[in-house]
């Protein structure tokens, strides 16, 4: 008998350790879409050989919440199948531009999130690998995992939130033998302040940046350096507007023995965007400045040259098809546009004015379609460069919403090649080019 009472004591407290086993709600949501792009020209330096590209390529996308209380819960993302149809495989180590992953696990499947979410009476925390590089607005956001922890408490329409990032380890370990020091890693601090109001949101994150991964080299130096970034999302009758700002300040490169000289960091970005709902029609606009390096001014860095993605549009603002579009040219699908002396069309935006006007109708609830006109020019031209005009680009767009879940979208940018891409000679020819896309979305 008493080995019965104890067989069934035992049996109960494994039963009352498991139980949050048993209580493990699971939510599911993702996004795959289908597309298929076709690009007039590969360069729009004049070239004897330029041809076109067309194909057909896709992503999965699936984010699963493993709920384990009103609290708690366990939240991961992963991408998978993210290939070109039938098209070569990438190189193992390539670096994919929004993951944790490479661009060959992405091509199978490759993990990008993975962090304990808990809400405690004393506040908010969330940690491990988590999204990083995303404050206020869309504009300069880069939606790519790293590994934080991050706290957040509110009262009142009032949040603040704490974060450490470590963004690179260099420290001894099975599988970091060199260069073995202690003080080599990368490692990034932030504080942040955001006012809810009725009809949006207001904020500043200060974040402090300390790299010293290229510290263990002859002429070794550091990167320290704030960025504060103020922000603001509001509805003004039936107008959206948002804003943002981001300077920053510090030494781009302290050298550990004063030689060669130190080089200062000082750049400013600035983002503002508006749009009218006008029923069936909407009209809107976009200004952005990034500011560019001065060639003139060897001892400061002023734009996105510090070997960080740092004073640029960021990879999930993509405001047009061709121009500054880091998902579709350069990072993702369609690579880089080459120009002259160096220059090309890639994405994200950086060194540049920009300023675009936009209208759309939706003659009926599932279709958006809309037409965009874009101009940029470069704030600073490279040394020899003749001219800073990057051009005009005329896109439009159509949506269709299939179903609730699935959509459809048809898009043809057209761009009109500035002179800034003759690079260093007058006499080097460019070319006009245009792109046509199409996209199959299923979200769930």
């Amino acid at each position: 008998m008493k080995r019965f009472w104890l067989v069934l004591l035992s049996l109960g407290l494994i039963m009352a350790f498991s139980v949050s086993a048993f209580a493990v709600d699971v939510k599911v949501s993702g996004e795959y879409y289908a597309a298929g792009l076709y690009l007039n020209k590969t360069k729009v330096a004049d070239a004897a050989t330029n041809p076109d590209t067309a194909f057909y390529f896709q992503r999965l996308r699936v984010g699963t919440d493993f709920v384990v209380s009103d609290c708690l819960k366990l939240v991961t993302r992963f991408d998978a199948l993210e290939r070109v149809w039938g098209g070569a495989r990438s190189a193992a180590g390539t670096p994919a531009i929004d993951s944790a992953g490479t661009r060959a696990e992405n091509e199978n499947i490759a993990f990008d999130y993975a962090y304990i979410d808990y809400t405690s009476p004393i506040g908010q925390f969330k940690v491990g690998m988590m999204p990083f590089g995303t404050t206020g607005t869309v504009f300069a956001d880069s939606n790519t995992p790293k590994a934080t922890i991050k706290y957040g408490y509110t009262r009142g329409p009032a949040t603040i939130y704490l974060g450490y990032t470590k963004i690179q380890d260099n420290s001894d370990s099975a599988v970091t033998t060199s260069p073995n020091v202690t003080d080599a890693d990368q490692d990034y601090y932030a504080i942040e302040g955001v006012y809810t109001f009725k009809d949006g949101k207001a904020g500043m994150k200060a974040s402090h940046y300390r790299y010293a991964d290229t510290r263990p080299i002859t002429d070794g130096y550091k990167k320290t350096y704030f960025n504060f970034t103020p922000y603001a999302i509001a509805k003004i009758g039936p107008v959206d507007v948002q804003a943002e700002i981001n300077w920053a300040t510090g030494d781009a490169k302290k050298y550990d023995n004063n030689t060669p000289s130190d080089i200062q960091l000082d750049t400013l970005s600035v983002f503002l965007d508006a749009t009218a709902n006008l029923g069936m029609a909407y009209v809107g606009g976009t200004f952005a400045y990034l500011s560019g390096d001065d060639p003139s001014t060897p001892d400061k860095y002023e734009g996105s040259n510090i070997g960080i993605p740092l004073n640029n549009g960021g990879i999930d603002w993509n405001p047009c098809l061709i121009m500054f579009n880091a998902d579709v040219t350069a990072l993702s699908w369609a690579s880089t546009i080459p120009g002259n002396n160096g220059s090309s069309i890639n994405g994200p935006m950086t060194n540049a004015w920009f300023f675009q006007g936009r209208a759309g109708v939706k003659p009926i609830p599932q279709l958006d379609a809309m037409l965009s006109v874009s101009y940029a020019k470069a704030d600073k031209k490279p040394a020899g460069f003749i001219n800073d005009a990057y051009g005009w680009e005329v896109d439009v767009t159509g949506t269709y919403k299939i179903t609730n879940n699935l959509s459809y979208m048809l898009g043809i940018g057209y761009f009109f090649t500035g002179d800034y891409y003759k690079g260093t000679s007058a006499s080097n020819e460019v070319v006009d080019d245009y792109m046509l896309i199409n996209k199959l979305t299923l979200s769930f």
